[in-house]
């Protein structure tokens, strides 16, 4: 990285790390974000690092990448139980995951400040540092690379339009991606875009996609008794929209009172992105004024409710075990598809919005004839009523989904591989 350009990327972390020790509280992200970093680093200074014994410390940005990360934890516990294990995130919104890993140690990422890396870097004293998916810090990865810490990346992708591969970006982080002692892709044309990103090609090979692996067995493993899932088992055709956002919403509740006007029986479970209360009155208001009973998920109403609201995050991955059919927000929004495996490791066949491209989970889906991408309120309700009203067409793309799931399966493994070659 040029100087003019790392002086002026330091001065952003560092006044990141400054606003930090201000922002109030808030269920707003961006200001949670800040928040959620306050006092950061005398945690880190907490950890009981046992010096005598490896560490392994993975970073996965928000929820999606630690489902990637995850099932190389579980294999890092298993196989080396002496091991220590540290994992940090970036978004808010992966907390609630993040505390549920057995893990020894497991904090918010400091912003990426030289002086505050180096702090993180001499508490946890990793042996190995690999980061889930693609989010490579360049200050962290510089000090750690200094340190002789070894550095890799697993299930690792990069969409051909990603904005790491603007001019200003590379310039940013190819340093950081040149340090990397090893990568696994997620497929061959990953493994091309990252060694032009500044992998060195000799340290990269193609290992899959690790959250194939963890949905799978979440799938597998559901209980179907359990306190969450028991009360909403009652057969009606449900169809489960997860990680919506109001773009989203437009489309998908139009397109829903149009579907419930003619089959009275159907159910809309919801989960929106962020669950706030900004986000979720208005979906309240949508129902009343559509004649349907709304219930939040917690609530004595939910069983018998025509709509339920989930108002808290954590639960999306077991509730659509639910679905007839599924749809997956934010492919109506700018921040671009959510992840579509979930609903395909239970059977679901997915609908989602036209910006889909980058997303190579959903591309496999429609290639196998289990999902289809809508551009607005009328598609979206043809495809919702095909579904609906030919049961056996529905269960057979659900069937084409679990199928594209478990193709994938195996990656877990090959990952946790070339972490094992890392901790020596």
């Amino acid at each position: 990285m040029n100087q003019a350009l790392a002086f002026g990327y330091e001065g952003v972390a560092r006044l990141a790390r400054a606003l930090s020790a201000i922002a109030p509280e808030s269920d707003r992200k961006l200001v949670a974000t800040f928040a959620s970093r306050r006092d950061v680093m005398s945690r880190f200074a907490a950890f009981a690092r046992d010096r005598s014994r490896p560490l392994l410390w993975m970073h996965a940005p928000s929820v999606g990448e630690g489902l990637q990360a995850r099932p190389v934890l579980e294999l890092a516990r298993q196989r080396r139980p002496a091991m220590q294990l540290a994992y940090t995130w970036f978004s808010p919104s992966a907390r609630s995951f993040a505390h549920a890993l057995d893990v020894d140690f497991r904090d918010v990422l400091p912003f990426d400040a030289t002086s505050d890396m180096r702090a993180a870097l001499e508490a946890l004293s990793p042996t190995a540092l690999v980061f889930s998916k693609l989010d490579v810090w360049p200050t962290l990865a510089r000090e750690a690379s200094r340190r002789g810490t070894r550095l890799g990346l697993v299930s690792a992708t990069l969409a051909p339009s990603s904005s790491r591969r603007s001019g200003l970006a590379r310039a940013l982080l190819r340093d950081a991606y040149a340090r990397l002692d090893c990568v696994g892709a997620v497929s061959t044309e990953d493994a091309d875009r990252l060694i032009a990103l500044g992998v060195p090609s000799r340290r990269v090979s193609v290992t899959g996609d690790a959250r194939y692996d963890q949905v799978w067995a979440r799938a597998e493993q559901i209980d179907r008794t359990s306190p969450l899932l028991s009360p909403l088992l009652n057969g009606r055709p449900t169809l489960v929209a997860g990680s919506t956002w109001p773009s989203d919403e437009v489309a998908l509740l139009s397109a829903w009172t149009r579907i419930a006007a003619h089959r009275p029986t159907v159910r809309l479970i919801i989960a929106p992105h962020e669950p706030t209360s900004d986000h979720l009155i208005p979906i309240e208001r949508w129902a009343d004024g559509a004649g349907l009973h709304a219930a939040r998920l917690d609530s004595a109403g939910a069983a018998d409710a025509d709509v339920v609201i989930v108002d808290r995050v954590g639960v999306l991955g077991d509730l659509y075990v639910l679905a007839d059919i599924a749809f997956v927000g934010g492919a109506f929004h700018a921040a671009g598809l959510h992840s579509v495996l979930e609903p395909a490791a239970f059977g679901a066949p997915v609908l989602f919005g036209p910006r889909y491209h980058g997303a190579r989970d959903a591309r496999l889906l429609i290639d196998a004839d289990a999902a289809h991408a809508t551009d607005g309120v009328d598609s979206l309700h043809r495809a919702i009523a095909r579904w609906l009203d030919a049961p056996a067409e529905c269960e057979a793309a659900g069937h084409e989904a679990r199928a594209v799931v478990h193709q994938g399966l195996g990656a877990a493994e090959r990952s946790y591989a070339l972490v094992a070659e890392l901790l020596g």
